[in-house]
Formats: C-alpha cells, sequence, structure tokens
C-alpha cells in the first residue's frame, strides 16, 4: 500500500490539530484546514465513526489531498452516555468547554445530587478516518476508560481533559504533560490501530 507523503488534518479545533501533529510520522507534510480557510461540514453521523468519515471526505474532496479526521467525545454512563457525539456542541458556538464542564455539572447534579461522593465513569472516545475524495481508506476507534474529577484541575490540554481521570491515575489529563497524555489517551490507541496506513 502506497504511504502518504501529504496528509491534510481535517480539524478546526487547535488543541486536536497539535496533538494529532505530534502523533504523525515526522516524513509526512502536513496541512491544516487552516492552510485553506476551510469552515467545517455540518456533523450529521450517529456515531464517531460516522461524523469522522463525513469530516475526512468532505475536506480531502476540498483540497484535493488524503485527509486524516477524528471526531471525539466524552461519555458518561450515569448521563446514558452524554454528552457523547455532541461534546463539543455543549461547548456551544464558541467552543466554550468551560461552559461545556459546567453543563456536565449541572447535568450530574440533576441525575444525582450525590454524585460527588461516587465513582462516576466515563471514557472518552475517538474515532480516526483517512480518506482520499470520495473514497474512505479507513476508520478506527481509541478509547480511554475513566472518571469525572468533582471539580476542574489542571491548565494543560483541551476540552473536557480537566475533569477526566484516567483508570489507575490519580491526575486529569487538564494536570499531566502533554507528552505524557499523548501516550496514554483515547487518540493514542486509535492512532496505533491506524499506523500501518501511515
Amino acid at each position: 500500500m502506497k504511504k502518504f507523503s501529504n496528509l491534510l488534518i481535517g480539524t478546526n479545533n487547535k488543541g486536536k490539530l497539535k496533538e494529532i501533529r505530534a502523533l504523525l510520522p515526522k516524513h509526512i507534510k502536513i496541512y491544516s484546514t487552516s492552510n485553506f480557510n476551510l469552515k467545517s461540514p455540518v456533523e450529521n453521523g450517529k456515531t464517531f465513526e460516522e461524523n469522522s468519515v463525513i469530516k475526512s471526505i468532505y475536506f480531502s474532496k476540498k483540497t484535493n489531498l488524503p485527509c486524516l479526521a477524528d471526531d471525539s467525545g466524552l461519555e458518561i454512563d450515569i448521563l446514558n452516555k452524554s454528552p457523547g457525539i455532541h461534546s463539543s456542541r455543549w461547548g456551544g458556538k464558541n467552543l466554550n468547554f468551560k461552559r461545556a464542564i459546567k453543563r456536565v455539572y449541572k447535568e450530574l447534579n440533576k441525575k444525582d445530587k450525590d454524585w460527588k461522593n461516587k465513582k462516576i465513569k466515563a471514557r472518552f472516545i475517538c474515532a480516526l478516518s483517512i480518506s482520499y475524495l470520495e473514497k474512505k481508506i479507513v476508520c478506527v476507534r481509541g478509547k480511554v476508560e475513566g472518571s469525572i474529577s468533582f471539580e476542574p484541575k489542571g491548565k494543560n490540554g483541551f476540552g473536557y481533559d480537566p475533569i477526566f481521570i484516567p483508570t489507575g491515575k490519580k491526575f486529569t489529563f487538564g494536570e499531566i504533560s502533554p507528552n505524557l497524555k499523548y501516550k496514554i489517551d483515547h487518540r493514542f490507541r486509535a492512532f496505533k490501530k491506524i499506523k500501518k496506513f501511515l
């Protein structure tokens, strides 16, 4: 299979862009959607995988480049796996994740006033796809299990990182160094599965 020499990362999320860039092999010339001034497509899929492929096909057709796109989010079991595929929507139009995190806490309080004394199971899921023009080449899923911290901790990472404690650890993704996070998170796990295509 032909390896890619050029690849577009199909995201307008700077945090994701930085993380994916750090994971990609050095020989690939990387483009971002901002190089082409592209807005994101409407993500109307029912799963992370569908939304990832919607993005990778859309951006690839717009640029004639093979495109790697990510769709990821946080599932909280007690909230029926919300916010799930709507994770970024909870941040509103400006992707304000402080607001999204407040909403998580609001929903948890509604569901169970005593939730802070319990272990609230959650996971981050990442679906990565590579498409070229109309054709999906591959789509994989990675996930990391954990729980919700009862207050945001740490300034690192992005999105819901400050409230997610990976299983077996005492700290949130917001508290650990990016280099460590990149080695244990959902995106890294998906990457391991997609690597042979790069």
